[in-house]
């Protein structure tokens, strides 16, 4: 999933950058600029790379919660 649109960086990116060694949020910006042009992405990204840390550079599987409808008569 794309992350910050201005610069194209995906939740892999960030998660590779985590399980590299990336020491902190501010260092993640330097390496990838994230988070570095309109600043929408910065909650998200943050919250990405912190769970990526945790998990050992694996981003958490989004779950989308599906639901089905009855079909629409014609």
């Amino acid at each position: 999933m794309i992350v910050c649109v201005c610069h194209r960086v995906s939740d892999r990116d960030i998660a590779i950058a985590a399980s590299s060694g990336c020491p902190n949020f501010e260092a993640l910006q330097d390496d990838l600029r994230v988070a570095t042009a309109c600043g929408a992405c910065r909650d998200c990204a943050c919250a990405v790379f912190e769970e990526s840390r945790v998990a050992g550079g694996a981003p958490q599987a989004r779950r989308i919660a599906i639901t089905s409808r009855a079909p629409v008569a014609a």
